[in-house]
Formats: structure tokens, C-alpha cells, sequence
């Protein structure tokens, strides 16, 4: 059996940039730094407004 060495993993939410509902929840590698495209945003389906809008990281 393997032998886990750290968590390098952690989770996130997603939040929506233009109503606020924290509508996704992800798990990024921490250890190499966030990816630039999760920096940035990415373009998630928000159910309230019912259309795809950009979500960025919100930390908890």
C-alpha cells in the first residue's frame, strides 16, 4: 500500500461573480501554486439566474 505524504489538496468554493451563491465546491492542488485559469474564473452554470456566468475562488 501506498503511503500518503501530506495533503496537498484542498477545497475551495466557487462563487458567483454576479449573484453570490457559492454554487460549486472543488479540490485544487495547493502545492504548485493555484492554476491561472482558476485565478481568472471560469465560466460555471449559476441555477439562480438560470445561465452561465464566471465563478472565481472563495475560500472559507
Amino acid at each position: 500500500m501506498a503511503k500518503k505524504k501530506g495533503n496537498a489538496r484542498e477545497y475551495v468554493w466557487l462563487q458567483c461573480t454576479e449573484s453570490g451563491d457559492l454554487n460549486y465546491r472543488t479540490s485544487v492542488n495547493v502545492k504548485g501554486g493555484l492554476p491561472e485559469k482558476l485565478k481568472d474564473g471560469v465560466k460555471k452554470y449559476s441555477p439562480l439566474l438560470r445561465r452561465h456566468t464566471i465563478h472565481k475562488i472563495k475560500r472559507k
